[in-house]
């Protein structure tokens, strides 16, 4: 996936905004909560996003994924798409909007009616 691509996914899933930000990420937010960052690893894009405690756990020592600088180490379950072979882009659609559905479920229900959502 291209940083072009992983935008227009972004963008199309429902009530995100987005904003450019340290140094340069590309960084999806729901609600005003973050979901997906696009971000620089020695030249190449990177792919930031929530998961489950289960899939943090089965992934994390995948070949191309690690557990997410920053927010891993504060005990968040995120993990980071940097190398191949990592995911296929199917898989990291997939997870990029399981991680949209992640951060929107802990919004209170009265943001999520304010977003539709």
């Amino acid at each position: 996936m291209t940083r072009d691509e992983f935008n227009r996914f972004c963008a199309g899933l429902p009530a995100t905004s987005h904003v450019v930000q340290w140094g340069g990420a590309d960084v999806w937010k729901v609600g005003g909560k973050v979901f997906a960052i696009c971000g620089w690893n020695d030249g190449a894009d990177a792919f930031t996003f929530k998961v489950s405690k289960i899939a943090f756990e089965v992934l994390q020592d995948s070949p191309g994924i690690r557990p997410a600088p920053y927010l891993a180490s504060r005990g968040m379950s995120w993990l980071q798409h940097y190398a191949a072979p990592g995911l296929s882009d199917a898989e990291l659609r997939r997870h990029i909007a399981l991680s949209h559905q992640l951060v929107a479920a802990g919004l209170t229900k009265k943001k999520r009616a304010e977003l539709g959502l």
